[in-house]
């Protein structure tokens, strides 16, 4: 089992589901093949490269994985799909209804077509550094760099209108609430 980070985010609304919603319901779809899964807070987050969008919900989660790269690949981008997203209809860094992004495979470092790790733009992300702060101090086997390094590294960044809007303790309850509904 690896230990893997995953960085989510929505905007958009799907069959009914606010984007603070979808994220919830992801997190519910991951359980199912991620072990032990360990959620961030939840940030609202201004949205980044293309700004003329709503802002982002966005949180991180870690979890264990029995499998290579490319598969959590395929399940991740299952999950986009049953939450709405469809990739052929939008453009890059565009409003979505759940995007999902390997930011690290435990310590795996490859680059290919579909899929380079450590993600290349996490280190620039306070959407993703942000959150994954609140789980990396758990969760510190993620990687060697440990805890000082990324928040170093969120601290030069400038302000990128990150507000927390729930605690882990928050979202975890909100998650486990919709895990019992989704499961029955």
């Amino acid at each position: 089992m690896s230990g893997v980070v995953l960085g989510l985010g929505s905007n958009r609304s799907y069959k009914g589901m606010s984007p603070l919603q979808v994220l919830t319901r992801a997190c519910t779809m991951l359980e199912s093949f991620l072990g032990e899964l360990t959620v961030s807070g939840v940030y609202r987050t201004k949205a980044m490269y293309v700004t003329d969008q709503e802002d982002f919900y966005n949180a991180v989660v870690y979890g264990h994985f029995s499998g290579k790269p490319q598969e959590l690949l395929v399940q991740i981008h299952k999950v986009e799909r049953e939450l709405g997203r469809n990739r052929s209809r939008e453009f890059r860094n565009g409003p979505r209804s759940m995007d999902i992004d390997i930011e690290m495979f435990a310590d795996v470092v490859m680059e290919s077509k579909r899929l380079v790790l450590p993600h290349p733009r996490m280190e620039e992300r306070a959407f993703v550094l942000t959150p994954f702060l609140d789980v990396l101090q758990k969760c510190a086997d993620v990687n060697n760099k440990g805890t000082c390094f990324y928040e170093k590294r969120l601290s030069e960044l400038s302000d990128q209108g990150v507000e927390k809007l729930l605690s882990k303790e928050e979202f975890f309850s909100l998650y486990r609430q919709d895990a019992a509904k989704f499961k029955h």
